[in-house]
């Protein structure tokens, strides 16, 4: 039977819970235990799917097709724990599954009310497989105070009751600002947030305070004071360097033995941080450096490449070298040539995205790299520019396009080397259309593919299949494969019926790979993903020849 751990926040939203609950969960791993790590978020959107880039950062994909909030991304990455379908809930979630239930009579002609239909649907989700692990930790998106959030906060508070004493403990994330004009840190908002918890009956086991500047001790014993938490459960969160210290750097003050003693858990294990210590000693001891492109549509949010910039840094890790990510808008290109911009960088990425802005420059940026001999990434929208650029200027299709980019009624291209297409998932057909709901018409999640014996891709995985996490709703037209592989443009993953092509790769260049699906989000610290791996390695290649 699982311990349960809810972290709510304060004061501000964005000040790392999500991290926090990562980090916090790679420590009990250390400790030996078993760990989940959900996410409850309040917004109405059933998922994150559908939201803008700029709205709510990258949407992470799990392996069994959810589209669920970047912190899951977070959760993995410092876990190692694949998330789940049952690892993410919205309020739009939890309320359109009460309305199905209500529309088929489950509730037998009650009312529907919040209390108790949606905090028991809340309840059930929290139950989800809580026999399967040691702890379960869950983060409540927002903070407290929210008015959508509320029925989360009851329904967690009225879960601890239901366990046996001792199951749940509760921890909250808040923030000490400082005064510059006073030179003090002030506890006041942090006092108001824990009192506006413990008015709707959630009393904090273990408290942990942001700040820019070092909390001394007396403010910590006035925090524990006022807001009736243990002097050494009032964990300090300053500003890192990295995150990938922040586990080194929570256990250094205190936080998974507070957890543990909040827990009454004594001894506890002593915790193995050696995975984490080398993880640390690469990124701050790198052996050289290199300078990555990243050419985007997205660029001025640094969420919404968030998996991205970490598996680069990943990559870094695996090669000892610290990889400086540079983003780069597509549209600048539209007009221009992108020598001047793409002078001097070692390698060239192109990310995915949706719809046709800055598509034409990022074929630009592919047609650089090509031509050029420059390590090439293309992730998923990347794949089909570098596809589409080689169809108009390798195989001589001058019109070549994507079925994506044309408006409805209107016809653009003469060749349409990108369109939906249908697909084998197990014993069923798949077929999408553009009329579909957004929601649903793209493949999502893990599937498998098979690699071409011999091929560049294969070397690097080191396997003849793979399985890779998908988010996109246009295939590649494989009757184009013979007029693109005679150019040089080769096929080298299909999906196993051989309908699909999930990988292309330019066999006479030092590093050029466009892949289907998205990898960077089954990167980790400890972990790099092989692609990611090898093309910091081959931009490592690249520098040593400018």
């Amino acid at each position: 039977m699982a311990r349960f751990i809810f972290i709510t926040g304060g004061v501000v939203s964005s000040l790392g819970k999500g991290l926090t609950s990562a980090a916090l969960g790679a420590l009990l791993q250390a400790r030996g235990y078993s760990v989940r790590l959900r996410k409850l978020d309040p917004y109405l959107n059933v998922d994150p799917g559908t939201m803008s880039p700029f709205e709510h950062g990258e949407v992470f994909v799990t392996d069994d097709g959810a589209e669920t909030d970047l912190d899951l991304g977070h959760y993995e990455r410092f876990t190692g724990v694949a998330a789940r379908k049952t690892d993410s809930i919205s309020s739009g979630r939890v309320y359109q599954n009460v309305l199905d239930k209500e529309r088929r009579g489950d509730y037998l002609g009650k009312t529907i009310q919040v209390i108790p239909h949606v905090t028991n649907e809340i309840k059930d989700f929290i139950s989800i497989g809580e026999d399967e692990v040691d702890f379960m930790l869950c983060e409540i998106g927002g903070t407290v105070g929210d008015i959508e959030a509320l029925p989360f906060f009851e329904a967690i508070r009225q879960f601890s009751q239901d366990k046996p004493r001792g199951q749940c403990i509760f921890m909250h994330l808040t923030l000490i600002p400082y005064l510059a004009a006073s030179g003090e840190l002030k506890t006041k908002p942090t006092q108001h947030s824990v009192k506006e918890l413990r008015a709707i009956g959630i009393a904090p086991d273990v408290l942990v305070c942001r700040a820019e500047h070092e909390i001394p001790q007396g403010e910590r014993d006035k925090i524990a004071l006022f807001c009736n938490v243990r002097k050494e459960a009032v964990i300090p969160a300053y500003d890192l360097a990295s995150i990938y210290e922040a586990p080194l750097a929570f256990h250094a003050v205190g936080l998974d033995q507070a957890v543990l003693d909040a827990f009454s858990i004594a001894p506890a294990p002593r915790p193995d941080l050696r995975v984490w210590r080398d993880v640390f000693d690469r990124v701050e001891n790198p052996e050289g450096e290199v300078r990555v492109a990243v050419v985007g549509k997205y660029t001025q949010l640094e969420d919404a490449y968030k998996s991205i910039r970490e598996a680069l840094t990943h990559g870094g890790i695996a090669n000892r070298v610290k990889v400086h990510a540079e983003w780069i808008d597509a549209e600048v290109f539209e007009k221009g040539t992108p020598s001047v911009a793409l002078e001097g960088f070692h390698a060239i990425l192109v990310p995915g995205g949706f719809g046709e802005r800055g598509t034409e420059g990022k074929m630009k940026a592919a047609q650089y790299a090509r031509e050029r001999q420059i390590p090439y990434l293309g992730i998923c929208l990347g794949m089909q520019m570098a596809v589409i650029e080689a169809a108009r200027n390798l195989a001589g299709i001058e019109k070549a396009g994507s079925e994506e980019f044309e408006s409805e009624g209107t016809k653009k291209f003469d060749h349409i080397v990108y369109h939906m297409k249908e697909w084998t998932e197990g014993n069923r057909t798949i077929k999408r259309t553009a009329h579909d709901d957004k929601g649903g018409t793209m493949r999502l999640g893990a599937y498998d593919a098979t690699l071409k014996a011999g091929s560049k891709i294969e070397e690097i995985y080191g396997t003849p299949s793979i399985s890779e996490r998908h988010r996109h709703r246009y295939e590649v037209d494989i009757s184009y494969r013979d007029k693109l592989e005679a150019c040089g443009l080769t096929f080298s993953a299909l999906s196993p019926d051989g309908k699909l092509p999930e990988i292309v790769e330019i066999e006479d260049h030092p590093w050029f790979i466009g892949v289907q699906f998205h990898p960077e989000l089954k990167s980790k610290p400890f972990d790099a993903h092989p692609l990611f791996d090898g093309f910091v390695k081959a931009a490592v290649e690249q520098s040593r020849l400018v």
